[in-house]
């Protein structure tokens, strides 16, 4: 296939679950090809494990669920050194960050320690263990979830820790008519689990490389930077966007480029990822935006 037919395959492929939600699953599948993490808030209920199974059964990878309770350890994410008898030495037993896809279901529940445990992970495709650095395999994807409604028992996710998703995405409720088609399917196994994988990991690998090649005009990246540099200065943000942020727009702006079949990123693109707001500083960045000139 083509990269075209690749990424029409794979959001086709969890349309078929997640229904009338095709702004969301394009961005996902964004996240995807920018090599970047995603973070899915929202309320309970609406999906939100369910997306991320389906996008980990589209493609032919490994996959890990990793349940974020109070109790979990760092080393129940990156792995243990044990002492291995027969060898009279250790050995490093890896955890399920070792995996091309890991669902960090309800990442906000777990102690900052635990959460910290990510993040060399995310930023570096590479865990420390004992002095030992041991890479991960590629493609490496971290799709987290959280609810947002709910305070009681979670611990709010440090800076550190949300400067290393590329986006954060809502959900939302389904239409009436689409509420409908899920209400009508069976019900005796999750939805996720009748899905085929349609790219593989090769191919994964060759659409992130071929969003590398996208070239960003000279106008279109003075725009971004603009819109950083305006979220540095506003008096209204204690932070602006960092430069792994700026980093991760440009890569989210060649992806959609890609994905909509464009040769150079339209400004467009670049305001992309604006429809989903959360928080006050959210809507401060949106108002940024629309303030920054668009070049023509």
């Amino acid at each position: 296939m083509n990269s075209t037919d690749s990424i029409r395959a794979i959001q086709d492929n969890i349309a078929l679950v997640i229904k009338g939600k095709a702004h969301v699953i394009e961005m996902v599948v964004v996240c995807l090809l920018a090599r970047g993490h995603l973070l899915l808030e929202d309320v309970p209920g609406v999906g939100k494990t369910t997306l991320a199974h389906s996008l980990a059964r589209s493609l032919d990878c490994s996959f890990k669920r990793i349940q974020f309770t109070s109790d979990l350890l760092p080393s129940d994410i990156v792995g243990i050194s044990m002492f291995n008898r027969q060898k009279q030495s250790f050995e490093f037993i890896p955890g399920p960050i070792f995996a091309n896809v890991v669902l960090a279901d309800e990442i906000n529940r777990t102690t900052p320690k635990t959460q910290s445990s990510l993040l060399e992970a995310m930023s570096e495709a590479q865990v420390s263990v004992d002095n030992q650095t041991h890479p991960l395999e590629q493609p490496f994807m971290v799709i987290a979830t959280q609810n947002p409604a709910e305070y009681h028992g979670t611990f709010p996710l440090p800076e550190s820790q949300l400067d290393r998703f590329l986006m954060r995405l809502c959900i939302g409720y389904p239409a009436l008519e689409d509420e409908r088609k899920v209400l009508d399917r069976p019900h005796s196994m999750h939805p996720a689990e009748t899905l085929e994988a349609v790219l593989s990991a090769s191919e994964i690998l060759a659409l992130q490389a071929h969003v590398d090649l996208v070239h960003m005009e000279e106008s279109l990246m003075d725009y971004l930077l603009a819109i950083v540099q305006a979220t540095r200065q506003s008096e209204l943000l204690s932070l602006g966007v960092s430069t792994r942020g700026a980093l991760g727009l440009s890569k989210a702006a060649k992806a959609l480029a890609v994905i909509r079949k464009a040769i150079i990123s339209p400004p467009d693109d670049c305001q992309g990822f604006r429809t989903q707001s959360f928080e006050q500083a959210e809507r401060m960045v949106l108002d940024i935006v629309e303030t920054v000139p668009v070049p023509v």
